[in-house]
């Protein structure tokens, strides 16, 4: 008897397979009635007689949309609630204004934030200083705390102290939603960061005035924002320090060439006659203390700042 492979009219071995509809419909399995249609094949390969074997293909049901009723279609989105711990927003271009509580009234911190926040703040900016790595001391976690149920607005906590890593698990803890740290105190500055971020928070690093921006040059790709001293760090109320508009205007210029995504901060000065300039060099995150708390309502305050660090957007170079 001729072989299998070589009958006349036969099919020869290889790679053919034939539907079967028989071998179909008595397929059972966990997933699959028995059943026949356009989604479930059934295959045969034609093998020799004494290894004749019946495989069954079965092919999932295509992906299709969930069927939407009228009422569905027709139904109103409900209103959106923000998590008590909000994100770095990621906008180029959005200023915005970080009130500084350390120049607010403490006996009212909670109805000062609430004024500056109708101002258009939405930031709360925090400084702590150890009395080590600048001459002043203020507060802790526990003030974090504190703010924490005050407000909902994201806590930016600027740690102006040295071994930052002894007390970044601390801040978070409490409640801090960014963290920044000078490059000055940190000798590890990569582990720094990447431990900020492990706490699930933004990650910031901060140059004083007398530090080039050439120090950052390999972090750049990992911080979520630059934060620019135009004042040497440890007391409101100082003068702004010109030299701060070339460092942003040269962290705008590499984060554009190289692509990056982080924000550019200033801190220190930021008054209606240097704002201008700032937002124009690159700043888009504007911590001011005395501007919004020093004098007056600071519901208008800030709503007059953010007016003019908005107007002057408009025509950054």
């Amino acid at each position: 008897m001729a072989p299998i492979e070589d009958r006349p009219g036969k099919p020869r071995i290889g790679p053919l397979f034939r539907l079967s509809t028989r071998n179909a419909s008595r397929v059972k399995d966990k997933h699959h009635k028995s059943r026949f249609n356009g989604h479930n094949f059934g295959y045969r390969r034609i093998t020799p007689r004494r290894a004749r074997i019946s495989t069954v293909f079965h092919f999932p049901e295509p992906n299709r949309p969930p069927k939407l009723d009228r009422a569905t279609l027709g139904a109103k989105p409900g209103p959106v609630t923000a998590s008590p711990r909000q994100d770095l927003h990621t906008e180029p271009d959005l200023i915005e204004l970080a009130p500084s509580i350390l120049s607010a009234d403490f006996a009212h911190l909670a109805d000062q934030i609430e004024l500056a926040a109708a101002g258009g703040g939405t930031v709360i900016h925090v400084d702590f200083m150890d009395g080590h790595f600048v001459p002043n001391i203020t507060i802790g976690p526990p003030v974090v705390k504190s703010l924490r149920k005050a407000t909902r607005l994201p806590l930016d906590c600027h740690l102006m102290i040295e071994n930052p890593d002894q007390y970044i698990a601390d801040f978070a803890d409490a409640g801090a939603d960014w963290i920044s740290v000078h490059q000055e105190t940190c000798r590890h500055l990569n582990r720094t960061l990447n431990l900020i971020k492990s706490c699930k928070c933004r990650a910031g690093v901060v140059i004083n005035p007398a530090t080039p921006v050439d120090t950052l040059s390999e972090v750049l790709d990992l911080v979520d924002y630059v934060l620019v001293m135009s004042v040497n760090p440890g007391f409101g109320g100082q003068k702004f320090i010109p030299a701060a508009v070339h460092k942003i205007r040269k962290l705008a210029e590499i984060r554009g060439d190289r692509r990056y995504s982080y924000r550019i901060e200033v801190d220190g000065g930021i008054a209606m006659d240097t704002v201008v300039e700032v937002v124009r060099a690159g700043a888009e995150i504007l911590v001011a203390g005395n501007a919004v708390f020093g004098k007056g309502d600071a519901k208008a305050n800030a709503a007059a700042l953010l007016d003019a660090a908005r107007s002057a957007n408009l025509q950054r170079v």
